[in-house]
C-alpha cells in the first residue's frame, strides 16, 4: 500500500520532462546567388566605414578559385567585418569586381562585389 502511494506521488515528477522543448536546435543556412534585373535599393549610412583591414591571403584551395577581399558590412546599427574568402570562378573569362563603399549625399552606400 505504501509503495502505491509513493508511485502516485512520484508519477508527476517523472512526467515533468516530457513537456519541455528540446535543448538541441539544428539550423541550416543556405546561400544563394541572386541576379537582379532592376536597380538595387541603396541604403545610405551616415557613418563613415572603418578603414579596410589588411588580410593575409591563404593558398588557393584549387584551380579556378579567386580571392575576394574582406569588407565592412552595415548591419543597420554598426559595421561588422566580413573576412575575405576563396570563391570558384563561375565561368572562364569573367573577373571579380571588388565591392566598395561610395560617398553619396548624406552618407555612404555599399556597392556589392560582382562578376563581370
Amino acid at each position: 500500500m505504501r509503495a502505491g502511494i509513493y508511485v502516485l506521488a512520484l508519477a508527476p515528477l517523472v512526467l515533468v520532462g516530457c513537456a519541455e522543448e528540446p535543448t538541441t536546435v539544428t539550423t541550416t543556412t543556405t546561400t544563394q546567388e541572386v541576379t537582379t534585373t532592376g536597380p538595387a535599393r541603396e541604403v545610405v549610412v551616415a557613418r563613415t566605414p572603418p578603414p579596410v583591414r589588411v588580410e593575409t591571403q591563404t593558398v588557393a584551395p584549387g584551380p579556378g578559385y579567386i580571392w575576394t577581399s574582406g569588407y565592412w558590412r552595415w548591419t543597420g546599427a554598426d559595421y561588422v567585418w566580413v573576412p575575405g574568402s576563396w570563391v570558384v570562378r563561375p565561368r572562364a573569362g569573367v573577373v571579380w569586381v571588388q565591392g566598395h563603399w561610395v560617398r553619396r549625399p548624406g552618407g555612404w552606400v555599399w556597392i556589392g562585389g560582382h562578376w563581370q
